[in-house]
């Protein structure tokens, strides 16, 4: 059994039940998911690896949505300067990103609703499965979904 200091590290504890031990999680120093509790904000989708204990790369891809980024850029300028700062303070030993796309989350906590659309100018459209996947490991009691809403204004 997971302590619940282990727990309170591993938010989607709730959500996935217990793991098996700490090898089943890829990469647990850094959340699968961190997006604002509420309103409409762009997202992006980043492919994120690390070198592990025993110098292999593992990686994983996350989510990150903030209502304070204007640009799907500032999104990954912020995410850019947390990994540095677990590089920083030997948390990770080092890391690699790269963006896969962009959109945006309508997030309704009161509803319990997650909607993922659009694109990114900058970074095109993420795959928005793939985002919602990740998304529901951590918002398992919400109904998440996905469209191409915004995609077809992306040609004109």
């Amino acid at each position: 059994m997971l302590s619940n200091l282990v727990r309170a590290r591993l938010p989607y504890y709730r959500c996935v039940g217990p793991l098996r031990n700490m090898a089943d999680v890829v990469i647990p120093q850094v959340p699968d998911v961190e997006i604002d509790p509420k309103g409409v904000f762009k997202y992006i989708l980043i492919k994120l690896t690390v070198p592990n204990t025993d110098g292999k790369l593992e990686e994983k891809n996350i989510v990150r949505g903030y209502a304070s980024c204007p640009y799907h850029s500032d999104i990954n300028d912020k995410v850019t300067e947390e990994l540095q700062n677990l590089k920083s303070s030997k948390v990770i030993r080092d890391w690699r990103s790269k963006v896969l796309g962009g959109g945006r989350i309508n997030h309704d906590s009161s509803a319990k609703d997650l909607k993922v659309y659009g694109y990114s100018q900058g970074y095109g459209k993420a795959d928005h499965q793939v985002a919602v996947d990740i998304l529901k490991k951590k918002y398992c009691d919400y109904n998440v979904t996905w469209s191409d809403e915004g995609v077809d204004d992306q040609n004109k």
